[in-house]
């Protein structure tokens, strides 16, 4: 990994993280929704793939 993170691969980190956290926020007050986190593991995904190619 580079030593200087670009903004956007910040920004869909800090958006991986915040999405966890409401996933399981609502997981946790409201019960399971498997949409909710098939599209976490989405966004999780396209964020590690943004990390790998160091994109812009």
């Amino acid at each position: 990994m580079p030593g200087s993170t670009d903004s956007s691969t910040r920004t869909m980190g800090v958006l991986t993280v915040g999405g966890l956290v409401v996933v399981t926020a609502y997981t946790v007050a409201l019960g399971s929704n498997g949409w909710l986190w098939f599209g976490w593991v989405v966004l999780g995904l396209i964020t590690l793939g943004m990390v790998a190619t160091g994109s812009t």
